[in-house]
């Protein structure tokens, strides 16, 4: 699990970095600060469940919840992308890549902790 919050970290801030290189400038550095906070975010979560495994992973799951939540306000731009209009240029496109690396850390997250809960209920009995 550590592995990938790490990787979703890294994944989030590589998909910031190439939005500086294809978005305009001020859409890039725009772009580029809201990964460079999700993703900082998941590594400092990384970071933290080595020393305090539950409440690492339960951090990362409130941010992919953040990330996923925004990240559904951008689907109304992704289908005006698929239709053809692009005054916005590849940002849409981005955007719909972060949102599903936070829901696909979202679920594991979920799935993580349920298993957990419940070989600690094995465990009581």
């Amino acid at each position: 699990m550590r592995f990938l919050i790490f990787f979703s970290g890294a994944a989030i801030l590589a998909l910031g970095a190439e939005g500086m290189r294809v978005l305009g400038r001020q859409d890039g550095l725009a772009f580029l600060q809201g990964a460079l906070t999700l993703g900082g975010g998941f590594i400092i979560c990384g970071l933290f469940s080595l020393k305090m495994k539950w409440q690492g992973i339960t951090g990362t799951g409130v941010l992919a919840l953040l990330g996923t939540a925004r990240g559904l306000f951008n689907i109304p731009d992704l289908s005006r992308f698929l239709t053809g209009e692009r005054e916005r240029g590849a940002a849409p496109v981005m955007e719909f890549g972060v949102t599903l690396v936070c829901l696909f850390l979202l679920l594991r997250v979920l799935g993580s902790l349920h298993r957990e809960r419940v070989r600690r209920m094995l465990e009581e009995e």
